[in-house]
């Protein structure tokens, strides 16, 4: 789907936190509320960083970025998906929560509920057992369905670096006070698109149609908040295939689930777009909770072959 398509290269750069940053409905905002974003530049006690400095911290949020996509696959969570049509009568499109697993070259979705409903046990034990046989499958290295899931992953996860990087020559940077975001003392730095950056690929081109700004942990340089905004629209297959319309807004926001290692825990997509000779208008929220470390694959077949046999998630209720 086109949607799907653009979303590769547009969440990219939310999600990513390289010069700044990598990401939603009726009545969502997509700013962040009073009590959740407070504090003017003064409160905050931070001064304005020097270009030298600016650039350091670059370097930091790229490195930091880099080690949190690194971890993310080891990380067990819940992701609750919403999404709905726009209009005076929306339509729901998907309102499902997953268990999202880690299985070695990527990760696994268990359906845990839908419409607000509980899976069927026989189909929750089900999908449990799939996690077994993608985590056994990833102990064979010779088996030639897990030499081209890897392969796969790595170029995903290439990919997607060459795209954080590639945030350091995309935008220009500069710094336009603190705030205080959950707790944080945060730089406010407000990305424009480099006019001399030539992009290599289509998603690395998404970068030039955005101007995003981004809250920066000060104490950790990691990202707690970015927003994007959509200046120009999109075109998939020089139009013929569609386009993401300018005026889209996506957020994400992002907090600390282990010493070092930030990763997202809310996502908003508001966008409207053609795919084809059809317009749609969508909005999206993903919210991420209940990280847990898992591992690698050795060390948790044991723990999910447990919980089949006992009938007892390891680590509580999902």
């Amino acid at each position: 789907m086109i949607r799907r398509i653009g979303f590769q290269g547009l969440i990219g750069w939310l999600a990513f936190a390289g010069c700044l940053a990598v990401s939603g409905w009726p009545a969502f905002s997509s700013t962040t509320s009073n009590d959740r974003l407070a504090i003017t530049q003064n409160d905050a006690h931070l001064q304005p960083p020097t270009e030298a400095e600016m650039r350091a911290r670059t370097l930091k949020v790229i490195a930091n970025q880099h080690r949190d996509d690194a971890a993310l696959d080891q990380f067990e969570r819940m992701e609750k998906v919403y999404e709905r049509t726009a209009g005076a009568n929306p339509r729901i499109l998907e309102d499902k929560t997953y268990r999202i697993v880690p299985i070695g070259p990527g990760t696994f979705k268990i359906l845990l509920k839908e419409d607000g409903k509980p899976v069927d046990r026989n189909d929750y034990r089900h999908g449990l057992q799939q996690w077994v046989d993608a985590l056994e499958l990833a102990l064979k290295p010779d088996d030639p369905r897990l030499k081209a899931a890897i392969e796969k992953y790595q170029k995903r996860q290439r990919d997607r670096a060459d795209l954080v990087d590639a945030t350091n020559d995309a935008f220009t940077r500069q710094w336009v006070g603190s705030e205080i975001v959950d707790g944080h003392t945060c730089d406010v730095v407000q990305l424009e698109p480099n006019p001399q950056f030539h992009p290599r690929t289509i998603f690395q081109d998404a970068l030039t149609h955005a101007r995003v700004k981004i809250w920066v942990d000060h104490a950790s340089d990691q990202i707690v908040r970015g927003e994007a905004h959509i200046t120009r629209d999109i075109s998939f297959g020089a139009g013929i295939f569609g386009k993401l319309y300018r005026g889209g807004v996506f957020s994400m926001e992002q907090a600390e689930v282990a010493p070092g290692i930030w990763l997202p825990v809310r996502r908003q997509y508001d966008y409207s777009g053609r795919k084809f000779l059809f317009p749609f208008e969508e909005h999206q929220l993903i919210e991420d909770t209940h990280y847990i470390r898992l591992g690698i694959p050795n060390q948790i077949l044991p723990m999910v072959k447990s919980e089949i046999a006992t009938g007892k998630p390891v680590f509580g209720d999902p």
